[in-house]
């Protein structure tokens, strides 16, 4: 039996309206590949499943050259939410999108990626909820999780070396939020897989979390992340420079403290004013049991006198944990902006556009590019809030769908009915 044309038309019609909508939003769609010999090293994700990254391959000349960005995405610190967090895409590469969009740093677009669009990049999937960094295993009677995050980046690594990354002329190691921490823990173990003669840099995109009071004066973060650091069997994993340098190793998952022992070139990518931040270590619920704050976490416009006071302290403490950094690091880089935002490297919105957040006219994506290639000095601070008229406010709602997300599961169905479509014609 034949299909008939006009049943094909109609297919065909179908798949190039929805591929059309919502145009302007069209990324680059890459597939997951599984790590398939990670269970040789113990790697595996919270629920025991392989861990998963997505490659776009480079061309030209930038097939050489290598961009490996960490994904984030918050982290557990308890057996509870660790159990919690194997059931969903955080903790599983099965139940986590087969393919992801590729934007911002990640584009293959010249004119929308200048200085790295051509490079071999890689999105790593993150799925052991401590930034990449643990090494420990929890069992008994009715549960088994696996904190193997450490293990995760080395299998990911060890299979993108003969894959090209082996021989790489140029690298950087770049991630956002958790991903961006995760670049903080890594930079230099990056730097010992790849040749001598290879530039080697790392940015960190919104992962600068702060070791900061919150508004009640209680350490809400501090004590976060020391009882994940124990849970997941993270401190065996931190710079030995750093630990040894406290008299509690574990603040070193706090890149404050790390920063000054990395020694391979690094850029930090954050708002001073960042949203997760603000939600979460200086006005965590706890906090605010009242919720006197969330006018002002949902419109920075409609915060009060003293609660703007409050946040330019939140910046000012931020400047002041960076300064070293500023006035020390010949081969660091910064783009500090007061932007209320948070991760701004993997949208294409504030990575590089023609309304991009600046600084000194500088996009995110032309700072990135004159640090990693030594075109200039790349060390850029912004103003204080409220001068800066560049800034896209990307307040987290609830109430909004995950713009990324929904994208993905439009272009799944046009690739379900791409595979339909071609069974239907050669039927």
């Amino acid at each position: 039996m034949k299909m008939s044309l006009n049943v094909i038309v109609a297919v065909v019609v179908a798949l190039l309206l929805l591929l059309t909508c919502h145009g302007q939003e069209q990324r680059l769609l890459v597939p997951m590949t599984l790590v398939r010999n990670a269970s040789a090293l113990h790697a595996f994700c919270l629920d025991g499943s392989l861990p998963a990254y997505h490659i776009h391959r480079g061309f030209g000349a930038g097939k050489n050259n290598w961009l490996l960005q960490f994904e984030g995405g918050g982290w557990c610190n308890s057996l509870q939410s660790c159990l919690e967090r194997a059931k969903t895409r955080r903790g599983s590469t099965s139940l986590m999108s087969k393919y992801e969009i590729f934007s911002g740093i990640l584009s293959n677009n010249a004119s929308l990626n200048p200085d790295f669009y051509n490079w071999n990049r890689v999105k790593l999937r993150y799925c052991d909820g401590a930034s990449f960094s643990g090494d420990a295993k929890f069992q008994n009677e009715t549960s088994l999780i696996y904190f193997r995050g450490q293990k995760i980046w080395e299998a990911i690594i060890l299979d993108l070396l003969p894959k090209g990354l082996g021989s790489a002329h140029k690298a950087l190691l770049s991630g956002c939020s958790a991903g961006g921490l995760a670049s903080f823990l890594h930079c230099d173990n990056f730097t010992n897989y790849l040749p001598k003669n290879a530039s080697v840099k790392c940015l960190a995109d919104a992962g600068f979390f702060l070791d900061e009071k919150d508004i009640s004066l209680k350490h809400t973060m501090r004590t976060f992340y020391t009882n994940l650091v124990s849970l997941q069997g993270v401190e065996q994993n931190l710079d030995t420079n750093c630990t040894s340098s406290l008299n509690t190793p574990q603040l070193c998952f706090f890149p404050q403290y790390a920063l000054k022992f990395i020694t391979t070139p690094f850029f930090i990518l954050n708002s001073a004013y960042d949203t997760f931040q603000f939600h979460n270590i200086l006005v965590p619920n706890s906090a605010d049991p009242h919720g006197h704050w969330n006018r002002c976490k949902q419109d920075p416009a409609a915060c009060d006198a003293s609660q703007i006071e409050t946040l330019q302290g939140f910046r000012r403490d931020m400047l002041l944990a960076l300064r070293g950094f500023l006035k020390d690091s010949i081969s660091g880089g910064m783009f500090i902006n007061s932007c209320f935002a948070h991760c701004q490297s993997e949208s294409q919105d504030t990575w590089f556009g023609v309304d991009s957040p600046r600084i000194r006219n500088k996009t995110i994506a032309e700072a990135v590019g004159d640090w990693y290639f030594s075109r200039r000095v790349s060390k850029q601070i912004d103003c204080a809030y409220p001068c800066d008229s560049t800034c896209h406010n990307l307040i987290p709602s609830t109430q909004v769908p995950d713009k990324n997300q929904s994208l993905l599961k439009r272009q799944s169905a046009s690739l379900k009915l791409l595979q339909i479509l071609g069974y239907l014609v050669a039927f």
